[in-house]
């Protein structure tokens, strides 16, 4: 396999056969590194009649020991692996595998031929990452091993998670966290890991306390939900390191957090195109809500203007710099604080208005958890906005009178409990959109 993601893990393998690799904690079944290799190569063989050498496999598995079979196994083969969301219907598998240049697609326990595309040239392609972005339109980030194995050591060494660890493994294995904080981890250092049953917190509750995990990789929903839920806290006492990314966390959710469990969040910020970016060491910043913490170990910001900044290190695809849409500064802590995505103008009655703008004046309302605004879907030459808050939207309008000029202020305000959530534990904006685009006259809808 030369210096690839899948020799690591062979040496991973070599040094320590019987040491844990993973645990199921719907099955308890526990699977050492040694087993969980042989269930790999056991996978390879079953489907070598198959061309999968420099292929790309689209593969849709939950977190579970047979996501590691198949990767592993893909990677034994030569393929190029696909991670995709396991919750993805069928037909919606077939379009991502299209658009991402997939020759076969693993469905229902079975490889199945999806186009007759020719092998990948590049013999350093370790694996494709699938991005959302803003449109929900899947976009495919290709990533060398190189790239891979150093987001997982920047990773690694910023946190200070060891090999020794445990993680709690919640968020999908595919996702460009899961993989920075779960896969690579175990592949490189032999950081083992736990397939939590359920994130329902009660669940939680009962795996931590059975499995003993010292690392939980998370997002601010399933914090929130562990904050407000009936659970024990000494459930949880094994854990010595608890992140959240995803989304910003709100500093209300990581007082709480820490007030009820006696264990700091630390703030986590990254992209799909760059891996991991930022990080608060302390959590100092996450519960004042300051900022997203400093550079990662191995990773330099370039300033550019109108705030944008260029993200440059060894894990970045394509050649180790990449421009993130959101804008940002850097504060007296030496740490990165977001002032919104770029590019988010629109013209109201002729005049143009950014949208980061308005979301930060909603923001710093007292009581404002959260805060979306944009182009009123319905209405032409009309703002809209969604807050999650328990205010009214009269008072929101009150304050907003105090911070902004009358034609920033929306026409719409949508009040929420909390925001919907996509499965990638950021802020559904699309379905924000059809919330806010409810039947109605403009006037009806101001303060609903």
């Amino acid at each position: 396999m030369g210096d690839t993601l899948g020799h690591c893990w062979q040496e991973t393998v070599r040094r320590a056969p019987a040491a844990l690799a993973l645990i199921d904690g719907e099955s308890g079944r526990a699977w050492t590194r040694a087993e969980l290799d042989a269930a790999a190569a056991a996978w390879q063989a079953r489907w070598s009649d198959c061309a999968l050498a420099g292929r790309l496999v689209l593969m849709a598995e939950p977190n579970n020991a047979q996501w590691f079979h198949l990767f592993l196994g893909l990677l034994r083969a030569g393929a190029v692996p696909v991670p995709a969301d396991s919750t993805e219907p069928a037909a919606a598998l077939l379009e991502i595998a299209g658009i991402a240049g997939c020759a076969w697609i693993w469905q229902r326990d079975r490889l199945n031929p999806v186009t007759s595309r020719r092998p990948v040239a590049r013999r350093d392609l370790c694996l494709v990452k699938l991005t959302s972005g803003s449109t929900g339109r899947p976009r495919a980030r290709r990533f060398t091993h190189a790239q891979m194995r150093a987001d997982g050591k920047q990773v690694c060494a910023t946190m200070g998670i060891r090999p020794d660890d445990l993680n709690l493994a919640v968020i999908p294995f595919g996702h460009s966290y899961g993989l920075g904080n779960l896969v690579v981890p175990l592949l490189a250092q032999g950081t083992a890991l736990v397939c939590a049953a359920s994130p329902l917190p009660n669940v939680l509750a009962t795996d931590c306390a059975r499995w003993h995990p010292t690392v939980f990789p998370a997002v601010p929903t399933l914090l929130r939900a562990l904050v407000q839920a009936d659970v024990a806290p000494a459930a949880f006492a094994s854990l010595r390191l608890v992140i959240s990314a995803g989304a910003v966390l709100p500093p209300d959710v990581a007082t709480a957090f820490a007030t009820k469990f006696g264990r700091r969040v630390h703030g986590f910020y990254g992209a799909s195109e760059t891996g991991g970016i930022s990080y608060d060491r302390t959590g100092e910043a996450t519960l004042t809500g300051r900022s997203v913490g400093a550079p990662m170990e191995g990773v330099t910001l370039q300033w550019r203007q109108d705030r944008r900044f260029a993200v440059r290190s060894a894990a970045v695809m394509g050649r180790g710099s990449f421009i993130p849409a959101d804008r940002g500064r850097i504060n007296e802590f030496d740490e990165l604080v977001l002032l919104g995505r770029a590019g988010r103008l629109v013209k109201i009655a002729g005049r143009r208005l950014d949208l980061a703008e308005i979301e930060a004046a909603l923001r710093a309302v007292p009581g404002v958890r959260d805060a979306c605004a944009m182009a009123h879907p319905s209405f032409a030459d009309a703002l809209a906005a969604a807050v999650a808050a328990d205010l009214t939207p009269a008072d929101l309008r009150q304050a907003l009178r105090e911070r902004l000029a009358p034609w920033k202020i929306p026409e719409r305000l949508l009040v929420l409990p909390a925001f919907p959530q996509t499965l990638r534990g950021k802020t559904d904006r699309r379905r924000i959109g059809v919330l806010l685009a409810s039947p109605g006259t403009l006037n009806s809808g101001p303060d609903t």
